[in-house]
């Protein structure tokens, strides 16, 4: 039977959340809300064209105003949170499992093991990130999957980076070597000692990471990219509302505005569990 994995007897010091935490987690965690019951609160169905209603500004009946063919911006930010929010997790899990596995080889075992995972990061952190995932998405076209695919190729040297330090700065500590004296295996020992130890600045880093992805994501679905229309998601909008910025100020302002809303709280909910990670007290 395997013992239980060996706990630090230093005692933690309180930590008290900050207001900034809280608001942010209550963002968030509103848009999480209204991306799950989309279909029971948003008013209208988001691709319905209704081109008697085109153009349409915010009134009653349309509080954030139609777009070009009719259809509700309200209900279209709505369920534009469903993609965008579906873009922040599945462009950070594939790199963050990537990333942290290979930072866990390299750190732990270092040597060629070490010289050969970074000489591969070396290369990909050569070219910007953008750049290389344009180039990507270019070649295997437009696309959430795509987009999903680039992402996962390019967004794990950071984790990798991070873990890898983590790694190099515990792997020498008394509860580590007593592990190995125990006779735990290799993966017994990163998996329930080191791991554990090593992935807290990787959560905060994931969290504040979500942000550049969501930001990526309405980026290519501007230019084309990303997300296909008639797909409710937020880059898209913007990108359609641009050519009636004059007449029809409502289809990019509040899909606009709904992505800063969502990139500030994701940004400072991860500021905050850097926080936490650290043990400061914020107020």
């Amino acid at each position: 039977m395997e013992a239980a994995p060996i706990q630090s007897s230093m005692k933690q010091p309180a930590v008290i959340l900050s207001w900034s935490l809280i608001v942010a987690g209550s963002i968030v965690g509103i848009w999480i809300v209204l991306a799950i019951f989309a279909p029971f609160v948003a008013p209208y169905d988001p691709t319905a064209i209704d081109i008697v209603n085109a153009l349409k500004g915010p009134s009653a009946t349309h509080w954030f105003g139609t777009d070009q063919v009719g259809r509700d911006v309200l209900s279209r930010v709505i369920h534009g949170a469903r993609i965008d929010l579906l873009m922040c997790l599945a462009g950070v899990l594939p790199p963050l499992f990537i990333g942290t596995t290979v930072g866990l080889l390299s750190g732990y075992y270092g040597g060629a093991v070490d010289t050969l995972l970074m000489r591969l990061y070396d290369l990909t952190a050569a070219f910007p990130f953008f750049v290389l995932v344009l180039a990507i998405v270019g070649v295997l076209g437009p696309g959430l999957l795509n987009f999903f695919v680039a992402l996962a190729v390019v967004g794990w040297v950071t984790y990798a980076r991070l873990v890898r330090a983590e790694v190099m700065a515990i792997r020498d500590s008394e509860y580590i070597q007593a592990a190995q004296c125990l006779g735990y295996s290799d993966r017994v020992v990163l998996l329930r000692h080191v791991l554990p130890n090593a992935f807290g600045p990787v959560v905060a880093y994931a969290v504040s990471d979500a942000v550049l992805v969501m930001l990526a994501g309405a980026s290519f679905g501007f230019l084309g990219m990303g997300a296909q229309p008639p797909l409710a998601e937020w880059g898209v909008m913007i990108s359609d509302g641009s050519r009636y910025i004059r007449q029809a100020w409502w289809i990019c302002t509040f899909p606009g505005l709904a992505a800063i809303s969502l990139g500030l709280g994701l940004a400072f909910l991860g500021d905050g569990l850097g926080q936490l990670r650290r043990g400061q007290v914020s107020t």
